[in-house]
């Protein structure tokens, strides 16, 4: 599959079997996705790919990925050009007024070069071709090959003869320039694969597992089976979907939710495959594996998306039926046309080849792929990923823009209050720095930070205990002090303990990016409506959206900010979603 007009043919010919409800190919990761009745077997349905013209065997997995398909093209590639640039510099001279034996041989060192490069070069078109020809279909390399194969046939009977001119170049530049742009285009492919691949890598390849009689074991990741307790150290990330039985800690969920602040979790609270523990061992009970999992489903998610067509693509596609069969047409009545007139058959066939050159797509086959691939790197540069080269086309006819919180719209990371830092005692001060630099979370790290800018130096505790989900606990010159969450809920914050003295409470605000509100006032210039999608709590997504003047929506994890991006979508709305989580 390299092309539109390889879509259509698939999921047309597919629609036609008995048993068959739907089929979507996603080109990118050259696959075929097949909704079908019970009774069709896996072979059943290669043979009838088979009989529409395409290889195929079964998915290994439930997200195998496929081969990439750069690779292969490196080579065919590399010949075409070598040889189309000596043989061009052999033309000069012909081109330049040489004449008699010097023009003669100098066809025949092309030829000697060429025809060779061109039956290698030229295999990657000559085979999907015959493959189309052979159960009587056409498809966009059949009119490449026949124009290539009459080119070069052409040249070299020109060269029998003794004439004037030969193509040798021509065929040869049209086979690079061509292998280019399915190689610039298999690069993109690979690039929209890799997001799938690096969030399925997010889950460990494995999990230490207590055995019915307590012993500890190692298992595979695809050796896990529900019901199986797993024990994850801190600094470990889960190889499933679980529920705590033992133990308190707290979990990275940014992968999935994208929110940095660290989960407190405890027995009873669900926690899933690629998230981090950050602080103590717990035991773990497997709920789902593998294809079950929740990360998996974000994975499916990823590739329906990529399955997606445009009205826009939906016509292209219907374009791209009909192309080979109007090339050939058009090629055919050119050449009856020029044979009418009383060219001759030498100057009609002239005239219909170049008819079949000039309509190969290349502008579709190099100037697309390589806007996408400039695009994309300057993109890229900026921070900006392109896992799909007709986001590029899509993204001129958005009206609503979905907004992630963390990250996004804010600076992604605490900030304490400048006020109470600088109203802090220096004794307090002190502490409150000794205790935050035990604890590796982003609000005692910020406050860290912050203390330290202020040229306040820690005190030295003793038995210092950081327990997760509550705080850092420890003794100051005979006191306890601590650093903990405070008893309310609301917003981010942290109180300092003293023994003895009154409790600081030190709230900390997730700032708005300086750019926000310009960039928010870019978009409604632009006639695009935004508002805020956000696995955040929502009381901290209210605070926002009200400073900002939005709409927002919060703790909403992957499928529901799926849901509702499909929800405008169904209401006409052509929809962006920026930021993580999804």
């Amino acid at each position: 599959m390299h092309c539109a007009g390889c879509i259509s043919k698939i999921e047309r010919g597919l629609a036609g079997v008995p048993g068959i409800a739907d089929a979507r190919v996603n080109l990118s990761a050259r696959q075929v996705t097949v909704h079908h009745d019970a009774g069709l077997k896996a072979r059943d349905l290669v043979e009838e790919l088979a009989r529409i013209g395409f290889e195929a065997q079964p998915r290994k997995g439930a997200f195998a990925r496929s081969e990439s398909q750069v690779k292969p093209l490196l080579a065919p590639l590399a010949v075409a050009a070598f040889a189309g640039m000596n043989v061009m510099l052999l033309s000069v001279s012909v081109w330049s007024g040489a004449e008699g034996s010097t023009r003669n041989l100098f066809h025949w060192i092309s030829a000697a070069i060429a025809i060779p490069a061109i039956i290698f070069a030229g295999q990657p078109f000559f085979r999907s071709a015959w493959a189309a020809l052979r159960r009587g279909r056409t498809n966009m390399d059949v009119p490449i090959s026949i124009g290539v194969i009459l080119a070069t046939a052409l040249s070299f009977h020109e060269t029998l003869a003794g004439g004037a001119e030969a193509w040798f170049d021509g065929a040869l530049m049209l086979l690079a320039f061509l292998l280019a742009g399915r190689a610039l285009d298999a690069m993109m492919r690979d690039k929209a694969r890799t997001g799938v691949d690096a969030l399925l890598s997010q889950a460990a390849q494995g999990a230490t597992v207590i055995d019915a009689d307590g012993a500890l074991s190692w298992r595979k990741a695809d050796e896990l089976t529900a019901g199986m307790v797993m024990r994850v150290a801190a600094g470990e990330r889960l190889a499933a979907d679980g529920v705590i039985v033992s133990g308190t800690s707290r979990f990275d969920q940014s992968l999935l939710t994208g929110e940095s602040a660290p989960a407190a979790a405890g027995e009873g609270t669900k926690v899933l495959a690629g998230t981090l523990n950050l602080d103590a061992p717990v035991d773990v009970r497997v709920l789902a594996i593998g294809a079950d999992t929740t990360l998996a489903e974000i994975a499916r998610l990823m590739e329906a998306a990529a399955q997606d067509r445009s009205k826009y693509v939906r016509i292209a596609d219907r374009a791209a039926r009909l192309y080979a069969p109007a090339v050939h047409t058009l090629a055919a009545l050119t050449f009856a046309g020029w044979m009418i007139a009383g060219a001759g058959w030498y100057q009609s066939l002239v005239i219909a080849i170049a008819v079949l050159i000039i309509t190969c797509p290349c502008a579709l086959g190099l100037a697309v792929p390589v806007a996408q691939v400039v695009a994309s790197a300057a993109m890229m540069r900026a921070g900006i990923m392109v896992k799909d080269g007709s986001a590029l086309e899509r993204l001129a006819r958005i009206d609503r823009a979905l907004l992630d919180k963390t990250g996004t719209l804010t600076m992604g990371r605490p900030v304490p209050d400048p006020a109470v830092i600088a109203s802090l005692p220096p004794a307090a001060a002190g502490v409150a720095l000794a205790l935050a630099s035990h604890s590796k979370h982003p609000i005692s790290q910020a406050l860290s930070a912050a203390l330290a800018a202020k040229g306040h130096r820690a005190a030295e505790l003793s038995l210092v205990e950081e327990r997760p989900g509550e705080g850092v606990f420890a003794c100051w010159q005979g006191r306890k002090v601590a650093l903990r969450r405070p008893d309310s809920a609301g917003g981010m914050a942290v109180t300092l303990f003293l023994e003895g003295e009154p409790t600081w409470v030190i709230p900390c605000s997730d700032r708005l990016r300086p750019d926000a509100k310009e960039a928010l006032q870019r978009l409604a210039r632009l006639g695009i409506s935004a508002s805020i999608l956000s696995g955040d709590r929502q009381d901290a997504v209210e605070r926002v959206a009200q400073e900002l003047g939005l709409d927002g929506l919060g703790e909403a994890d992957p499928a529901r900010k799926q849901a509702a991006i499909a929800a405008l979508q169904a209401a006409g709305h052509r929809v962006l979603m920026v930021g993580d989580g999804l």
